[in-house]
């Protein structure tokens, strides 16, 4: 699933319990491979940007480490989440 065109409210729709549900780990996850795709996108054009290169870099960490929490505390939906984000799992 490509999230680059995709509103952050319909992306805490999809991956949510409500649409108030920003807080859980799958919303979480999303929105951060959402923004991982578009600084990739970004340093396409912009090879220099080693500023923001590290922050890419920092919130790549961040979705390993709620990946690892999610699979580790509820597995059903860290291979649903895995699947729809198109994540090797």
């Amino acid at each position: 699933m490509s999230l680059e065109k995709v509103t952050k409210s319909e992306i805490i729709k999809k991956f949510g319990k409500d649409e108030n549900d920003t807080g859980s780990t799958s919303v979480q996850i999303a929105l951060l491979t959402a923004r991982i795709q578009y600084l990739t996108n970004h340093f396409k054009e912009h090879k220099k940007d080693f500023h923001s290169r590290r922050g890419l870099l920092k919130i790549v960490g961040r979705r390993r480490k709620l990946l690892k929490y999610l699979r580790n505390n509820n597995f059903e939906e860290y291979k649903k989440v895995i699947k729809e984000l198109g994540l090797k799992g």
